[in-house]
């Protein structure tokens, strides 16, 4: 069977479900009202930003929230509003987005990067505890691909250590570790709405938070140094503008009422996923053991703890010897685009430069070499065609160099 990277035909040509999925009634008709209403700033006196801080709040499981332009933003502000600053270490994985340790950068500390599960790829609280030092002030886990950090084993570690604890659940709008919600788990939790993620404004970002001290402190950060209930030309503390518009308020607010539906969606498509991996067989003769369980691609297990997951990602581990760009290329060509995934943070020489600290990371090393993501925008296809996934891995990997 010819590869279509070589003109063979591809196995899929249908398109895959777009995102951000198109816009439903509800959300133009509260658009609609705030453009008509004039009031688009979140200090006008519109109601959208309010509404949608409290809404994730309660979701979150906690008292209070606070809108931004975007999660790293958020990451800056809530750990500012804990206290972090110049001075001050703060832990974080080395298999996530850049934009977890630049946050920390931002607020004047050291991001101190340390490695994750082999298996799960998410912070490990082993190797958080060997790089704790008299410096480190937090902690962020990252629920990563929408599937929920171990939080007990991480809050056991803050607690031990006297460290703050900042949620990066970018990704995870709406999982549950335990049967309660991320973001509400640690002192602070933040959410992404950039384009990509679950619930989109385009940009946008919140920070939710239990304590009424952290709030207080978050939302001055976002608006200036102002105090609530003060002066508007009155600036007691050290703040920026960080505030998101009620415009991007409107367009989230009503995807609250349908992200339950979607979540269940993608699961359904990962589980598919899951079973067609079943079929896809061995390029040469397989191994009598080992993690792959006798396949050669597996899907990445749920931390311990895990009740639900959003599945953002849909993260995937080859288990033989394969040229990834190439792999790449040919997925892709077969209708079936795969994602390459995160260079370990460690490896980035601008982090590097800026002060990071580095802890050996060899199990995000493996992830950047072993590990390829589905997209959410796949994860919302019929879980029917999970099937052409599978195909074309099945496909490459047996003609592939």
């Amino acid at each position: 069977m010819t590869l279509a990277i070589h003109g063979g035909t591809p196995v899929r040509t249908a398109p895959w479900p777009s995102w951000p999925p198109p816009l439903d009634h509800p959300q133009r008709e509260r658009v609609t009202a705030v453009l008509e209403s004039g009031l688009w700033g979140a200090t006008q006196g519109g109601t959208a930003c309010a509404e949608l801080a409290a809404e994730f709040a309660r979701r979150s499981g906690v008292p209070y929230g606070v809108t931004v332009g975007n999660a790293t933003l958020g990451l800056f502000a809530a750990l500012r509003g804990l206290g972090v600053g110049r001075g001050d270490e703060v832990i974080v994985p080395a298999y996530t987005f850049v934009a977890s340790a630049t946050a920390v950068l931002l607020a004047g500390a050291t991001p101190v990067i340390v490695d994750v599960d082999p298996a799960d790829l998410h912070l490990s609280a082993q190797a958080a505890q060997a790089a704790v030092t008299g410096r480190t002030a937090a902690i962020m886990p990252v629920h990563l691909a929408g599937s929920p950090a171990d939080m007990d084993a991480l809050n056991a570690l803050a607690a031990r250590h006297g460290l703050a604890v900042v949620e990066d659940a970018a990704q995870a709008h709406g999982a549950t570790y335990r049967d309660r919600p991320v973001g509400g788990l640690g002192d602070a939790g933040v959410y992404s709405f950039q384009a990509s993620k679950a619930m989109t404004a385009g940009e946008g970002g919140l920070v939710v938070c239990r304590d009424e001290d952290v709030h207080e402190a978050v939302w001055s950060v976002c608006n200036l140094g102002r105090r609530r209930g003060g002066e508007w030309y009155g600036h007691p503390g050290l703040g920026w503008n960080l505030r998101l518009t009620e415009i991007q308020a409107a367009l989230l607010l009503p995807w609250l009422d349908r992200l339950d539906k979607e979540i269940d969606r993608r699961n359904a498509f990962s589980a598919a996923v899951e079973r067609e991996l079943a079929t896809v067989p061995w390029p040469d003769a397989p191994p009598a053991a080992g993690p792959a369980a006798g396949r050669p691609v597996t899907v990445v297990p749920q931390p311990a703890g895990t009740t639900l997951d959003s599945r953002h990602l849909l993260m995937l581990r080859v288990h033989v010897p394969f040229d990834r760009s190439f792999a790449l290329a040919a997925m892709a060509a077969e209708g079936v685009p795969l994602d390459g995934g995160y260079p370990p943070l460690g490896g980035m020489a601008a982090l590097v430069e800026a002060g990071a600290r580095v802890e050996p990371c060899p199990a995000a090393e493996a992830a950047a070499r072993d590990v390829l993501w589905v997209r959410q925008s796949m994860l919302m296809d019929d879980p029917a065609n999970a099937a052409h996934i599978a195909e074309a891995l099945a496909k490459v990997l047996a003609h592939a160099p």
